[in-house]
């Protein structure tokens, strides 16, 4: 039964979760909002798959409904939109919301996660106050691409990989 508990354990770790968080917890006087909230809502191994199971299936089927709406670019921005930002928030279910928040601020994805983040605030922004269909797809071009440059962020090397590809790519003399 222990190697069975500790296989469990060192599934829990590979894919980011607290084995113990009762006793991660700092002292109450030092606890952030994040530790507070995580106190608060404990959810089972079993509740966080199936939170992230049921938010990344949500995502991606708003995500594929956008593309019914491709030629309205206001209803595709907001249904590409909230597609992702419900993709992204399933990876909270899986490591927590405070984890999720340090990964994002971390050094090597901060402005992946910015250009992330204001890409898709112009791009609402385009899409529900602007009403322009060109600058909501301009916005949308860029949410992708800044989406892909972000999820590169956490696979290593990857970024420097797709980098090379695209400099010898374009890299051409006439």
């Amino acid at each position: 039964m222990d190697t069975m508990r500790g296989a469990v354990e060192r599934a829990k770790m590979l894919v980011g979760m607290e084995v113990d968080e009762e006793s991660a917890l700092p002292p109450p006087e030092e606890q952030s909002f994040f530790d507070d909230v995580t106190r608060h809502c404990a959810l089972t191994t079993t509740q966080r798959l199936y939170g992230f199971a049921i938010c990344l299936a949500a995502g991606l089927t708003c995500t594929f409904l956008s593309m019914l709406v491709f030629f309205n670019p206001v209803k595709f921005g907001i249904t590409f939109t909230l597609g992702n930002l419900m993709a992204l928030g399933s990876t909270a279910f899986l490591i927590g919301p405070k984890r999720q928040f340090d990964m994002m601020l971390d050094s090597v994805r901060i402005y992946a996660t910015a250009v992330y983040i204001a890409s898709i605030i112009i791009a609402l922004f385009c899409a529900l106050y602007v009403h322009s269909k060109l600058l909501t797809l301009l916005a949308i071009v860029l949410e992708f691409g800044s989406l892909v440059w972000y999820s590169l962020s956490y696979i290593p090397f990857a970024r420097s990989v797709v980098s090379k590809v695209m400099t010898s790519c374009f890299d051409t003399e006439f």
